[in-house]
């Protein structure tokens, strides 16, 4: 039996939960970093086949640093109603939101730690990434929680969003810094689609309405491109207001780096742009597709892209700002939804850093599959891009958690972790207060 591309390689999961003590590190982690990194990312249990990479239950993989020490790794799944009771997603009752993988991200917001999935309910977890429940902010949510929110470096609320397969398909949310859900409003479009992440500004709310569009008769991961949708970015007043809708060439955007305002009141915002053909390529391999069709419709990776909206005129620019295939845009998120020079993104075996001023890129090869690069800000730093980069690089049966320079992708320390990571999705690094 031939095993999908999702459940093998880079991406096979692995089979259970561990922990080990005092890892080995070479180099000389800084000792500014004393905290928690942790990563999620889609591992479904031996035996299992969730039809599509997306599908895996969340696993958390956490490494501890402190005093220049990796204290320790651990590994859990997200216990969730979907992993301990094969609860539905849906039933007969409805949509069930707690019944998810919580496999996408992990963040933590007012003192909460989050694992996160676009379709359903965050999950809370604790330090030691044991699961401690659902959290729908005191039964206000109603809807999925994206699982990519921005946190405003300013206010310290928390922006997201929910989409859903019935109206209102999308649903814009607001938390408080204290992790109060203070708003929630409707913000309308023509339909269903898989819309995995959005950006924010300091005025503005920016939305990706793309042609990845929802079709229940498809069945398993039932989202497909559609050439009929079209392709549109919407601007909201962050402060409400009606949304002005920009019409862009087809495309697919799993993730945006950073959007501002600039100083003509334009909006620029710049993401990891998928052609229709690259998209199909990359949806039938974690699909586990061997439809010679979508095989034969490669025609390369998601490309550093740019997109300047105008509300005065309407008008729209797009541009690509480099050709190379890349992923998983990270920033310095104090600047979020205000002007940024640095964007960090990984390709198979690579690190790059764009200075978004000069349109310079500066490429770090990792000699293994990499994971997004985690902007960790140096205490105090005067430069925009003083501080480190942290991600999970695989190479073979081995792991390691490489910490480098931000400013110049040089090597500052790696820690030996006890086993493989499969590839995931997002982490985040977690100071200790």
């Amino acid at each position: 039996m031939t095993l999908p591309d999702y459940l093998t390689g880079y991406l096979a999961p692995v089979p259970d939960e561990i922990e080990a003590h005092d890892l080995p590190v070479t180099g000389a982690l800084p000792p500014e970093l004393f905290g928690r990194y942790f990563r999620n990312g889609p591992n479904p249990r031996p035996g299992e086949d969730p039809g599509h990479w997306f599908g895996g239950h969340g696993m958390l993989h956490g490494v501890r640093l402190r005093d220049g020490r990796a204290e320790w790794y651990r590994n859990r799944w997200v216990r969730t109603r979907m992993f301990t009771e094969s609860a539905p997603f849906v039933g007969e009752t409805g949509v069930d939101h707690s019944a998810v993988s919580a496999n996408t991200h992990v963040i933590r917001h007012s003192g909460r730690i989050l694992a996160l999935v676009e379709n359903g309910f965050p999950y809370e977890v604790t330090p030691e990434l044991e699961t401690v429940g659902p959290c729908d902010f005191g039964g206000r949510l109603t809807t999925a929680m994206t699982a990519h929110p921005k946190q405003d470096p300013v206010t310290g609320e928390l922006h997201f969003f929910g989409y859903g397969f019935l109206p209102p398909f999308l649903t814009y949310h607001r938390l408080s810094a204290a992790g109060e859900l203070v708003e929630s409003r409707e913000i309308e479009v023509p339909g269903s689609t898989m819309m995995h992440d959005f950006a924010v500004t300091e005025h503005h709310l920016v939305w990706l309405d793309l042609p990845v569009v929802f079709d229940l008769a498809r069945g398993g991961m039932p989202y497909d491109w559609e050439d009929g949708y079209g392709a549109r970015i919407g601007v909201t007043p962050r402060a409400g207001g009606p949304t002005r809708w920009f019409d862009i060439d087809p495309c697919y955007v799993f993730h945006v780096g950073n959007a501002w305002e600039d100083a003509h009141g334009r909006i620029v915002l710049n993401a990891a742009r998928y052609t229709r053909g690259a998209f199909t390529s990359a949806w039938g391999q974690i699909s586990g597709s061997t439809d010679p069709a979508r095989q034969a419709a490669a025609s390369g990776d998601a490309v550093l892209h740019r997109w300047t909206l105008d509300p005065a005129s309407g008008a729209v620019k797009e541009e690509p700002l480099d050709d190379r295939g890349v992923e998983f845009p990270t920033f310095n998120e104090d600047l979020l939804g205000r002007e940024s020079r640095y964007l960090y993104t990984v390709g198979d075996d690579a690190v790059v850093k764009y200075d978004q001023r000069d349109g310079a890129a500066l490429t770090r090869k990792t000699g293994g599959d990499t994971g997004e690069a985690v902007f960790v800000p140096a205490a105090g730093g005067a430069g925009e891009d003083e501080g480190w980069l942290l991600s999970v690089v695989t190479s073979g049966d081995s792991s390691e958690l490489l910490v480098l320079d931000a400013r110049d992708l040089s090597d500052v320390a790696s820690v030996r972790l006890p086993r493989r990571v499969p590839a995931g999705f997002h982490g985040s690094w977690l100071a200790d207060d």
